[in-house]
């Protein structure tokens, strides 16, 4: 498995949730607790805050994961969550990269998962693209290959200071204790489908003007 980049790992500590016990969280009986909502299986359209993963990422994600049901994400692993993280750390000491949220299929395997992470690049694209990638028309720059996608766009907003735009990179990675598994073609549109709506997500929660230069739906055909 390979990555993009060396960036960092961050992990986003999420605050402290209270969890109200009111009208349905109680009343459990013979030792049994109530399980929070966001251990629950769900569809990937629910994924990462709900507005992250679109019909048609939904359906790449089965071409990856060959699932359809997922664990749910938590209260931190949102594309909101991450959006507020970048705003609030946007041009101070904070780190520069980050979580989005990790997906894991329904009884997969422990360690197998998708990550999907953000990073500030504070500047356009620069050098080649290892020869594995696919080059597509997205954002300032796409890269997919069969088990990674990656888009950098730049975002104007009034939730990022400054007179220049920020230079933002969504990254998309499987971990697993495999290889990947199926048409190397159609695995490569489908991490190409789901970086460009996390993407998409993301500068649409930060505001970017124009959507950050990225089009309603993904374009799979390269350069």
């Amino acid at each position: 498995m390979s990555g993009i980049s060396s960036r960092g790992r961050v992990r986003i500590v999420g605050a402290v949730i209270a969890v109200s016990l009111a009208a349905g969280a109680v009343g459990c009986t013979d030792g049994e607790r109530a399980d929070a909502a966001h251990d629950w299986p769900t569809g990937p359209t629910e994924l990462c805050g709900g507005n992250a993963i679109s019909v048609e990422a939904g359906k790449a994600l089965k071409v990856i994961t060959g699932a359809s049901r997922f664990e749910g994400s938590g209260p931190d692993g949102t594309v909101a969550f991450a959006a507020q993280w970048l705003s609030e750390g946007y041009d101070s000491p904070a780190p520069n990269d980050g979580d989005i949220c990790d997906i894991r299929a329904k009884n997969s395997a422990a360690g197998d998962r998708l990550e999907a992470t953000w990073e500030l690049t504070w500047g356009p694209p620069k050098g080649e693209p290892a020869s594995k990638f696919r080059v597509l028309p997205m954002g300032e720059r796409a890269l997919a290959a069969a088990d990674v996608g990656s888009i950098q766009f730049a975002c104007r907003s009034e939730k990022l200071p400054g007179s220049t735009p920020a230079h933002i990179d969504i990254g998309v990675e499987r971990w697993s204790p495999k290889a990947p598994e199926g048409d190397p073609e159609q695995l490569t549109d489908a991490y190409a489908t789901v970086a460009h709506s996390f993407a998409l997500a993301m500068a649409k929660e930060l505001r970017c003007e124009n959507d950050g230069g990225l089009k309603p739906r993904p374009v799979l055909d390269p350069v």
